[in-house]
C-alpha cells in the first residue's frame, strides 16, 4: 500500500475516554521522519500535557522517543531509544521486556497509531501483531502493548489490543495518518 506524503500538520481531538486537544508537526529527512507534537486534555477530573518529539527511520521503526509530561503532581521526562530491530533501552537502560516491538505507542497519542499501517504495509485483508513499547501518560512508565491490526478497507484497519479490552476499526487517511479513532480521538486538521 502506498502512502501520500504527510501533511505539515494535523491535530485531533480526544473525546470520550478523556477531553482534549493533539496536535502534531511532520518533519521527513534523509534518514526517516521526526514526528513532534503535544496532547493537552483533562480525565477523570485530572489536567495533564504531553510533549513528545519521535524519530522513525526509513521503515517506520521506532528509533528514539522523548516524552514530557507535566500535571499537577510535576514534571517527568524518559526517552526511549530503539535499535530499530527490536531491542531498546529506556532512560539508557537496557529494557529486554521490550524485544520484538519496533512501535512506541504513547497512550496520550493518536498520532502513534500511524508508525504500525506504515511500517507494516499490509495487503488486503491481511493481520499483524504490532506489539509497542507503550509510554502511560502522568507517570510515562512503559511496558509492552500487544496490538495486532488487520487491513479490513481501503483505509480501514480492525485494531486489538486485548490487555486493554480494546476492538475498533481505525480509519485513516492517504497519508496514514489516523481520522477516527473511535472512543479515543477524530481528526480536525
Amino acid at each position: 500500500m502506498a502512502f501520500a506524503p504527510l501533511p505539515v500538520t494535523a491535530a485531533w481531538r480526544h473525546q470520550d475516554a478523556r477531553t482534549g486537544f493533539e496536535v502534531a508537526y511532520f518533519f521527513p529527512g534523509a534518514d526517516g521522519h521526526r514526528l513532534e507534537g503535544c496532547t493537552t486534555a483533562v480525565e477523570a477530573g485530572l489536567t495533564w500535557a504531553v510533549d513528545y518529539s519521535i524519530d522513525v527511520d526509513t521503515a517506520w521503526a521506532t528509533r528514539r522517543a522523548s516524552v514530557t509530561c507535566r500535571s499537577a503532581a510535576g514534571t517527568r521526562h524518559t526517552l526511549l531509544e530503539a535499535d530499530g530491530q527490536g531491542g531498546w533501552r529506556v532512560d539508557g537502560a537496557p529494557t529486554p521486556g521490550l524485544d520484538g516491538c519496533l512501535d512506541v505507542d504513547l497512550e496520550s497519542s493518536a498520532m502513534t497509531n500511524t508508525f504500525p499501517v506504515h511500517r507494516l504495509r499490509l495487503a488486503m485483508g491481511a493481520g499483524a501483531s504490532a506489539p509497542a513499547a507503550f509510554v502511560r501518560v502522568g507517570d510515562l512508565r512503559v511496558e509492552r502493548l500487544d496490538q495486532q491490526y488487520e487491513r479490513v478497507a481501503d483505509r480501514g484497519y480492525d485494531y486489538a489490543a486485548p490487555v486493554f479490552g480494546v476492538a475498533c476499526r481505525l480509519v485513516y487517511d492517504g497519508s496514514g495518518l489516523v481520522l477516527d479513532y473511535p472512543g479515543l480521538a477524530t481528526r480536525e486538521a
